[in-house]
């Protein structure tokens, strides 16, 4: 097939200011150096199409200029530092003012309905619309923390951004296009607020932390990606009444009156135990819920809830197949309950502690690619994602972008309309086309965004 997807032009914004004065070296928590080899995070947003006199990408790279003045870490490189007494190597954010890449590019032929194609389906030219095709994190020695792709269709714009885990999290990234879409809106970027790192290093680990030179390097190409089924990407929305109706049917067979299931948790457990209903595996089988935590307000004393930089955390929950599909909607979602509530200050300080001891990085971050045991949840409902306006109009629609593409992997997103979920879902063909027949699973989504 053609590309659709044609690259006008490439080219490195930097802040408006590349001084490093004030601009501090940002030592790396093991929870950052723990994700060294997985895939930059991929997120988007479609807009209408601005009129012609909006000057779109001469404003677009004009304010992102001044946003990465603000968000200098973004226009930095990974550092990385040789430690030949120990055969080791460290890491840390070098605010260099190196700046951000920024593609241009043009699809005359696509418009909005191609991409918000019938039943929730995303199309297999959306992965052209993202700026990068296989960073992993440890790559950001070479390759910009932050890359951009403005792509112009024929009745709107995408707006296709991956950025380095080892700098930020989805809160940081979120805080980020709303300032920049401030920025770009009124022009100016002289109200906003100084960067609040997120200043947490724990006590009795030394900083830089020394890494085996065989866990920092880019892992090789799998062996296993020849055998893999083809994957394709779904959303399913999650209305209010959706939602509610889940939540008491997870609540009524919990049967306590006390418990505070989230719209998250209760959303996660009814994907997570259709997806492996449809799964072939064996009912003694292990599987796996991978939930990311945001960390800020579990440590204490609490960080800021947007101080800017990686805060997360993947932690498993864990069942057999047959308690998973036998227990209920209400017992999956209070091991996903109990997951969450787990991570406690000394939960974070015990890992961190273990990590350094013991330094082992996640690889692709989400486990094998054939198992087809687990479910990832990564992003968060919370996420303020349609009110980032550049001056032409708020998203009509967000989506995630190719990285860390396993089957499994559910990127959850506000709906539109208030109180609703969106969860793109990465899914083996043959499990996808099980899960839209599947009555019960059916029942409380609807495969419309």
């Amino acid at each position: 097939m053609a590309e659709r997807v044609v690259l006008i032009s490439s080219s490195i914004v930097r802040p408006v200011n590349t001084s490093r004065v004030g601009r501090p070296k940002i030592h790396l928590t093991p929870y950052d150096l723990s994700l060294l080899q997985i895939d930059y995070a991929q997120r988007g947003l479609l807009f209408p199409k601005p009129d012609p006199d909006f000057n779109l990408i001469t404003r677009l790279k004009a304010s992102l200029s001044l946003a990465l003045e603000i968000y200098f870490p973004f226009a930095g490189r990974l550092a990385k530092v040789e430690n030949l007494e120990d055969n080791t190597v460290s890491f840390f954010i070098d605010c260099d003012g190196s700046g951000a890449r920024f593609h241009h590019a043009e699809a005359k032929s696509v418009s909005v309905s191609d991409v918000l194609e019938p039943h929730g389906s995303v199309p297999d030219f959306m992965k052209q619309f993202f700026p990068a095709k296989d960073f992993k994190n440890c790559d950001g020695v070479t390759e910009p923390l932050l890359a951009l792709q403005v792509t112009e269709m024929k009745d709107g714009v995408f707006i296709g951004y991956c950025y380095n885990h080892l700098v930020a999290d989805g809160v940081s990234m979120w805080s980020f296009l709303h300032t920049w879409s401030k920025i770009c809106s009124s022009g100016s970027g002289s109200e906003h607020q100084p960067l609040v790192l997120k200043g947490w290093f724990l006590e009795r680990i030394d900083y830089p932390i020394h890494i085996p030179v065989s866990e920092a390097e880019r892992p090789p190409p799998s062996r296993e990606l020849s055998s893999v089924p083809v994957t394709k990407d779904r959303v399913f929305h999650f209305t209010k009444k959706n939602i509610s109706d889940l939540k008491a049917k997870a609540n009524d067979e919990v049967g306590s009156s006390d418990l505070k299931i989230s719209s998250l948790q209760v959303v996660s457990a009814h994907m997570w135990r259709s997806i492996i209903r449809h799964s072939g595996l064996s009912r003694e089988g292990e599987t796996r819920c991978k939930v990311v935590v945001d960390l800020r307000q579990r440590i204490n004393p609490p960080l800021e809830k947007e101080c800017f930089g990686n805060m997360v955390y993947i932690a498993p929950a864990i069942a057999t197949v047959e308690e998973l599909l036998d227990r209920g909607l209400g017992w999956a979602a209070l091991q996903i309950n109990k997951l969450v509530n787990s991570q406690t200050n000394e939960n974070c300080k015990t890992f961190a502690e273990d990590w350094v001891r013991n330094v082992k990085n996640l690889k692709s971050g989400v486990g094998s690619r054939t198992a087809g045991n687990t479910v990832v949840v990564s992003s968060s409902p919370r996420f303020q994602v349609y009110n980032k306006d550049f001056g032409w109009g708020k998203p009509i629609a967000v989506r995630a972008g190719p990285g860390n593409s396993i089957s499994g992997k559910l990127v959850l997103f506000p709906g539109i309309d208030e109180g609703s979920i969106d969860v793109q879902a990465t899914l083996w063909c043959d499990v996808l086309v099980n899960l839209l027949v599947d009555v019960d699973f059916l029942e409380n989504v609807t495969t419309m965004v």
